[in-house]
């Protein structure tokens, strides 16, 4: 079974487990035998198959099951060896000779022993106000009905001991342990903390506390005082840990920026104590351990606080900005992009509302050819929100990154902003705001970017297409219906495939065999073709696909098995393709020379079901490329882990339900540090039920492993990768770009939500100060 099974098994049998035994103290406590004898059963089996599990997913790693075997399995074999010491005895018994024939309790017995204190608490009569002075409790008027319940008790022997209190406390409290499995699986997350553990250990002990009472209103119980007040204690004590200060640098079991445990001064901002007394919960041998050693809710970082050198040098990353002039051999290639509110019409004729670049969506495409120089002015019109650019994938100089508060301000309505980088990096990549980046992509704030090799261009068809939903259609550039060209038979056609949104897509291709040359920008080594599979794009990841049209059958491009996005069809009358890349990666271009011919076709195109082919998997796609610079047997300078998950966390000062990294919210995720010339490995695990597309800035990063299992195929450099519920990653880079750098999950709902972190160089700060704008 998978890792994400497994934790969905869990959580099922950690629910099944406690709904048991809250059931069977239930039944116990109204002394229907049976049902709490089957109950009782069931609870014990529920969790030790819980066990069974937890065991099973710990060779998944010890990010699985950490809280689970610290803390909360544990507190589940407290709670179940409390049920059968108090419990189990006297419902074995009862029944026992109720299976012999023994009559069942009778109507009147039930009510009698859920109406009077004396049956409920096994305590002695009393007298009978009512029936006189020194009449006897059990004589007058009621005696023939106490005498029928009596007879109904009597009839099943060591019935009357599963009302006790204790007894029924006991079952009671094993399905509070139990329930405390997946509550703090689902609230807490990862990792359990000193703080996590004694909260859940004290409303447990409230919730047994409590229940006892209900139980036995008039029955005093030693030590029950002294119980109450160690809760109380206890409870105040964890409280005040989860609000300890946190780590607010991540060094990955590196050197320290600066060894007298304090993080340097920078723009304006005191020395921050490193605190380092607050340990997490214990890791087994071989894992670190996590760098969330404060409280759940302790306050991280502000932003504008980065570490500077040890020897005191500060960079500002304002001062890493792009070059002026194109390389030897290069152009200068200038755009100009206003960011404006407008409204755009669809090749369907539908109109949406957008924010855009130049009143289009797609923004223009950008196109350089390697060694040019780029210089794109970013104006903003009425985009009230502000907005940036960021070069996604491309590892362009820090100030040229485009994330506001951390490598330039946002720019406001009436305010521009100068981006400068060289191309140096050959492929498909995209640009997008990162200024409240959910909501401005959404919206349409992305476009293009393709850079070529220098030399003549290959003749053919190159077509860009990002993919985009508005209002739950799916788009192509801006046709939200197939795209329908012919072209002639033989052309080398090209597709760059782009996924500007927060979720992963699926593509297949019907009609013809072709390779994926390119993932992220980077060629493929010796990749073979492929049909009949389906292809899954990470959100903000590209694939480039080619392949040579024959003659006969079109060809048909679809989105996630049901969307009919392009058909190439063969026409011998079609012009010759002869196209540069650069001029043909807008479809929508009427103007471009890649051999199609023709406008949106009015009619339907068929979707081929496609739903039964194979995904197909990069790890094992292509071949391998000689010595690699690294691998997973390397010694790397840093060492960073990263565990995805949901729970309670406080983002920029409100509490909520966060995307959370370690345990934490942003801001408050320690920063990560390197060195300039570091070899750098980082863990991705996923703990969480949904689907993080992992993205770092400024870093193309190589795939070492996923789920411990090296690639075997093509060398992967991505810049984002999907990491599946269940799924470990490791990937490595060197740290060879100097600046502070966002590194986040790029379903940019999460990232708002608090799934980000900054990596930062030592001797590198900023002057901006603020909130990141997601």
């Amino acid at each position: 079974m998978s890792v994400e099974g497994l934790m969905a098994l869990d959580l099922l049998a950690g629910v099944l487990a406690a709904v048991a035994w809250l059931g069977a103290g239930a039944a116990a406590a109204t002394r229907r035998i049976r049902v709490a004898a089957g109950l009782f059963v069931l609870a014990v089996l529920a969790s030790l198959a819980r066990g069974g599990i937890v065991l099973a997913l710990a060779g998944a790693g010890w990010w699985f099951v950490q809280e689970k075997l610290t803390l909360t399995l544990p507190l589940l074999a407290v709670g179940v060896i409390a049920a059968a010491v108090l419990a189990a005895p006297s419902l074995a018994r009862a029944a026992l000779r109720a299976g012999r024939g023994a009559p069942g309790l009778s109507e009147a017995a039930r009510t009698e022993s859920t109406a009077t204190v004396p049956h409920a608490t096994g305590a002695q009569a009393v007298e009978n106000p009512a029936a006189g002075p020194g009449t006897a409790a059990g004589t007058g008027p009621a005696s023939e009905t106490r005498a029928s319940a009596k007879a109904g008790r009597d009839a099943v022997p060591g019935a009357a001991a599963l009302t006790r209190p204790g007894t029924v406390t006991a079952l009671f409290g094993a399905g509070y342990a139990a329930a405390a499995g997946p509550v703090v699986t689902l609230l807490m997350g990862y990792p359990a903390t000193w703080s996590t553990a004694v909260i859940t250990v004290v409303l447990v002990a409230a919730a047994v506390l409590t229940t006892q009472r209900l139980l036995a209103p008039g029955t005093r119980v030693h030590g029950t005082r002294a119980a109450v007040a160690a809760t109380v204690v206890a409870g105040l004590i964890g409280g005040g840990l989860a609000f300890l200060p946190a780590d607010d640098v991540d060094t990955g079991r590196g050197p320290a920026a600066a060894s007298s445990g304090t993080m340097p001064a920078s723009n304006g901002h005191a020395a921050m104590p490193m605190s380092g007394g607050h340990a997490a919960m214990p890791m087994p041998a071989g894992h670190a351990a996590m760098p969330v050693t404060g409280g759940r809710f302790g306050a991280g970082h502000p932003a504008g606080a980065h570490a500077a050198g040890a020897a005191g040098y500060d960079r500002p990353v304002t001062a890493l900005r792009g070059p002026a002039a194109p390389a030897p051999g290069g152009t200068v290639r200038r755009y100009e992009l206003t960011a404006r509110t407008a409204t755009v019409t669809l090749s369907s004729g539908r109109k949406v509302a957008a924010w855009t670049f130049n009143g289009t969506v797609p923004g223009p495409p950008i196109t350089a050819t390697e060694g040019d120089l780029v210089e794109v002015r970013l104006r903003n019109a009425d985009i009230a929100a502000g907005v940036t650019l960021h070069w996604h994938g491309y590892d362009v100089p820090a100030g040229e990154d485009g994330v506001p508060g951390l490598t330039q301000d946002g720019v406001r309505p009436g305010q521009e902003f100068v981006y400068r980088f060289r191309a140096l990096q050959v492929g498909t990549y995209w640009y997008h705001t990162h200024e409240v980046s959910d909501k401005g992509v959404k919206m349409g704030l992305y476009g293009a970017l393709v850079v070529t090799r220098r030399g003549p261009a290959p003749p053919g068809a190159d077509l860009t297409l990002p993919v985009h939903t508005f209002a739950g259609r799916t788009v192509l550039g801006d046709h939200d219906r197939p795209i329908e060209r012919r072209v002639a038979p033989g052309t080398a056609v090209r597709l760059r495939l782009v996924n500007t949104d927060n979720t992963p897509h699926r593509f297949t291709l019907a009609g013809a065999r072709y390779r994926v040359v390119a993932v992220d920008g980077s060629d493929l080594h010796t990749p073979g073709e492929v049909d009949r599979v389906g292809l899954r794009l990470p959100a903000g990841g590209r694939y480039d696909l080619a392949f040579t049209l024959a003659a006969g059958a079109p060809v048909t491009l679809a989105v996630d098995d049901r969307v009919a996005g392009l058909r190439l069809t063969p026409d011998p009358t079609a012009p010759a393709a002869g196209a540069t890349p650069g001029s043909s990666t807008d479809p929508t271009n009427e103007g471009d020379t890649s051999g199609e011919t023709g406008e949106d076709g009015p009619g339907t195109v068929t979707v081929p079901d496609t739903r039964g082919w194979p995904e197909l998997d990069l790890t094992r796609y292509g071949s391998p490329a000689g010595p690699l610079p690294y691998s997973g047997s390397t010694r790397f300078d840093r060492d960073f882990t990263m565990v995805l998950d949901q729970g309670l966390a406080v983002s920029e000062g409100r509490p909520l339900y966060a995307h959370t990294v370690n345990g934490r919210a942003f801001p408050s995720v320690p920063t990560q540090q390197v060195r300039d010339g570091d070899l750098v490995r980082m863990t991705v695990v996923n703990r969480g039920r949904e689907t993080h597309p992992w993205h770092l800035h400024g870093h193309r990063v190589l795939v070492l492993a996923r789920d411990g299992r090296a690639p075997t195929g093509t060398p992967l450099w991505l810049d984002t990768f999907d990491v599946r519920p269940g799924e470990v990653w490791q990937v490595a880079f060197r740290a060879s770009n100097p600046g502070v750098w966002m590194n986040h999950c790029h379903n940019l709902s999460h990232a708002d939500q608090g799934m980000m972190l900054m990596l930062d160089y030592e001797g590198v700060t900023t002057p901006f100060h603020g909130a990141h704008g997601g």
